[in-house]
C-alpha cells in the first residue's frame, strides 16, 4: 500500500488536501484542522497528543510562540529516571520520538515557490529550496521542520570554526555537524604511519562534511579518497573541499565504505551508538546492529597496505549506557585480525557533560572520545 503523502482538511465548507513533505520523512497528520490566532494552547497541545495537525492560518510569530508553549506543556510532565543505563536510555528516545512528533502536528502551508504568505512570515524560500528542492505547487510541512532547515541554513552559510583546520567548515542539512571538536584533535595529533609521507594515500571512510579528509590533506597527505554512500553528504563533502581548496588531494566517491584499492592510512568515525535510526539526521548517531563499525574493522585486511594503519574514533557512551561492552569492540578487533598499536582520549567539552538535568547526565559526564590505531597482525597480512 503506498504511504498518504497528503493533509486532508475542511476549509469555508470544503475539502481541500495538500501535498506534505518532509526532509525526515515523518508521515502527515490523518486528520487536520485549520487554526489561527484565537488558538489556545492547551487545547492545540490536547490535539496534538491525539494526533491532529492544526493548520496554522494566523500570524507567523504567533505560530512560533504556540509551539514552544506546546513543548513547554511536554517537558513539564514528570519523568521517573531509571537508575539502569540502558533503561533510561531507552525511556530518553521514546520520550524524545514523543515530543517531536507531538511538537511536528503544527503545520503551515507554503505556496509555489516556498513561499509563506502569513503575517511577518520571514523569508524562508533558500532554505526550503536548499532541502526540499524546486517547487511550483503548494504544499504544508511541519513549523518544526521549517526551524531546522532555517537553523541548517545558518550553519551553512555560516560554518563551523575548526581550530584544527584553521578554517571554517560548512555542513548542510541532513550531514553530521563537526560542533564537537575533541575527535578533531585526535586526528590532528595522532601519529602518521609512515606510508602516509611524502606522496603516501588515505582513504577517509563516511566523510560527511568532509572535514577529516581535510585535515589529513592540511597534514601533508597528498592523496585522499573520501566516501559516503549518501548523496547529500557527498554534495557537502565536495562543497567543503572546494572552499578550501584541496581538490587536488582530495577526491570524493561514492561508496558504501571502501573505495577500490589500498590506502595507508584509512579513518572512520562511524556512528557511535548502536541503534536504529529514526530519521535521516539520526543516522549520524545510530549504527543499526553495528553494521558500519564491523564492516570497517573486517574490511581493513583487504583495503590496508602493508605497515598501514586503521583509525578507528569512537566514543565509549555505547558501553557507559549498556549498549556495548569494552570487550565486544576488543573481541570485533581479534576477529578482523587486528592489533591495537595506541589508543589516544580526550574528555569532550560540549555542554551536556554539565547538564545534570539531563536524562543521560551520568553517562555524558564520563564520556571519553578514542582514536585506536589499528594494524593488521603479522601472520594475517
Amino acid at each position: 500500500m503506498k504511504e498518504n503523502r497528503e493533509v486532508v482538511f475542511t476549509e469555508g465548507g470544503k475539502k481541500v488536501l495538500l501535498p506534505f513533505r518532509s526532509a525526515l520523512m515523518t508521515p502527515p497528520p490523518r486528520r487536520v484542522t485549520c487554526a489561527d490566532d484565537t488558538q489556545k494552547a492547551d487545547v492545540a497541545y490536547r490535539l496534538a497528543c491525539e494526533g491532529t495537525g492544526l493548520l496554522w492560518r494566523g500570524d507567523f510569530h504567533n505560530a512560533r510562540q504556540l509551539l514552544n508553549a506546546m513543548a513547554r506543556r511536554f517537558d513539564r510532565k514528570p519523568q521517573k529516571k531509571s537508575e539502569d543505563p540502558a533503561r533510561a536510555f531507552h525511556q530518553y528516545r521514546m520520550l524524545q520520538a514523543q515530543r517531536s512528533a507531538i511538537l511536528g502536528k503544527l503545520l503551515l502551508q507554503f505556496e509555489a515557490g516556498h513561499v509563506l504568505n502569513l503575517k511577518r512570515a520571514p523569508d524562508v524560500r533558500a532554505a526550503c529550496l536548499e532541502v526540499y528542492g524546486e517547487s511550483d505547487v503548494a504544499y504544508a510541512a511541519s513549523l518544526r521542520e521549517l526551524q531546522g532547515l532555517i537553523g541548517a541554513h545558518e550553519w551553512r552559510k555560516k560554518g563551523v570554526e575548526i581550530r584544527t583546520l584553521g578554517a571554517r567548515i560548512h555542513p548542510h542539512y541532513g550531514v553530521f555537524s563537526p560542533v564537537r571538536g575533541e575527535y578533531l584533535t585526535l586526528v590532528a595529533k595522532a601519529p602518521l604511519p609512515k606510508g602516509a609521507h611524502h606522496g603516501g594515500s588515505a582513504f577517509d571512510i563516511g566523510t560527511g562534511t568532509g572535514v577529516i579528509a581535510a585535515i589529513l590533506a592540511k597534514r601533508g597527505v597528498q592523496h585522499i579518497i573520501a566516501t559516503d554512500c549518501a548523496d547529500h553528504a557527498l554534495i557537502c563533502a565536495e562543497d567543503n573541499i572546494t572552499r578550501l581548496g584541496l581538490q587536488g588531494s582530495i577526491t570524493v566517491q561514492k561508496a558504501d565504505l571502501f573505495p577500490p584499492g589500498k590506502a595507508s592510512l584509512i579513518v572512520c568515525n562511524p556512528p557511535w551508538l548502536p541503534g536504529r535510526p529514526a530519521s535521516l539526521l539520526e543516522r549520524a548517531v545510530y549504527d543499526p546492529d553495528s553494521r558500519m563499525l564491523r564492516t570497517y574493522l573486517d574490511g581493513l585486511a583487504n583495503h590496508l597496505e602493508e605497515e598501514g594503519e586503521g583509525w578507528l574514533i569512537l566514543s565509549n557512551l555505547a558501553e557507559l549506557l549498556g549498549l556495548r561492552l569494552r570487550q565486544d569492540l576488543i573481541n570485533l578487533f581479534e576477529c578482523a585480525g587486528l592489533d591495537v598499536v595506541d589508543r589516544m582520549d580526550i574528555k569532550p567539552h560540549h555542554p551536556r557533560t554539565q547538564d545534570t538535568l539531563d536524562h543521560l547526565y551520568m553517562a555524558r559526564s564520563a564520556e571519553v572520545t578514542s582514536l585506536w590505531r589499528l594494524a593488521m597482525k603479522k601472520h594475517w597480512r
